[in-house]
């Protein structure tokens, strides 16, 4: 019988990337996706959805881009516990104060911080606020990364930081789960690896529209969506941020697991991926600048096709 592993999440903790500018890309977040700017310093700055900590951490960069992605441990796992668990699996990793620091196999950094037990466990609406703005995200909700090695990678999330399998899509991809939230990592066979999106989630489909109006008055647009995915339920928008090679994906209605779920196989179809029915322009799995300017215009809808390239082609 395959050993149960001894790591144990509670939740995405917060996702870090790299930026040019720290006082821009402070401001942008902040002001884009209604974000709380917790602490601002000379090379990092934190920001928040709602009454955590923080979920967005910025660092100061020559290279931006995806740095890491943070998990908190559950309640009973310390980091002297997590630490030894990836000693005797012979994981490299670097312990600091407050955290471990590890990689998965497409080197993409992982930080796991401890359990901390929240101040006022109430629901964010009975709390009171004189800070956070008017419309912010509830939470940070999901990741999602592109690969070339799908069965390691579901492996390593899996048998090393103890997520579940909720679904796979054919041979093409694999969504996780840490708690009752559908998934809380994506995994997509592409060939390559970079993290695609971050999610946020937002309350319903009303404010979803609220978030997508604003947005489009900064100058953004959506590389899909909206849509209703098959795998998770949700509704969703995927916002291009160019500036750090990533999409934002807003959105709301999350099917919760019951405790007992059980692994499902999707066929790999329009329906799995969009309810609606549209499937994603090639631009979506694409981060080169030809393939964002293409996507921007909306060539691909004017009949012009996408370059080559962009390690998806």
């Amino acid at each position: 019988m395959p050993r149960k592993p001894l790591i144990s999440l509670r939740r995405i903790h917060h996702v870090c990337l790299r930026v040019e500018d720290l006082d821009e890309a402070t401001r942008r977040w902040a002001i884009q996706f209604g974000l709380t700017v917790r602490e601002h310093g000379a090379d990092r700055s934190y920001l928040a959805c709602d009454y955590e900590p923080y979920s967005l951490e910025l660092a100061q960069s020559p290279s931006p881009g995806p740095d890491h992605t943070g998990y908190e441990l559950s309640r009973g796992i310390t980091l002297d516990d997590a630490a030894d668990e990836l000693a005797r699996l012979g994981i490299p990793h670097r312990r600091s104060a407050g955290a471990v620091h590890l990689q998965d196999p497409d080197e993409h950094g992982i930080e796991l911080v401890p359990f901390t037990a929240e101040e006022d466990p109430r629901p964010p609406v009975a709390h009171s606020t004189s800070t956070l703005p008017a419309f912010h995200p509830r939470k940070l909700g999901h990741v999602n990364s592109l690969t070339a090695d799908l069965a390691g990678m579901t492996g390593f999330y899996c048998e090393v930081l103890g997520m579940r399998i909720t679904d796979r899509l054919g041979d093409q991809g694999t969504w996780l789960h840490i708690n009752a939230d559908h998934h809380t990592v994506a995994l997509v066979e592409k060939g390559f690896a970079h993290l695609h999106h971050i999610a946020f989630e937002l309350t319903d489909w009303g404010e979803l529209r609220v978030a997508l109006d604003h947005l489009a008055q900064h100058g953004r647009w959506l590389a899909w969506g909206p849509l209703r995915h098959g795998l998770g339920r949700n509704l969703s928008a995927y916002v291009r941020i160019p500036e750090e090679e990533c999409l934002v994906e807003l959105f709301s209605d999350m099917e919760q697991l019951e405790p007992d779920h059980e692994p499902r196989d999707w066929p790999d179809d329009v329906r799995s991926s969009n309810t609606w029915g549209i499937l994603p322009p090639r631009s979506y799995f694409r981060f080169d600048q030809a393939a964002v300017e293409a996507e921007r215009r909306g060539l691909e809808a004017l009949g012009a096709p996408l370059p080559a390239g962009g390690g998806v082609d």
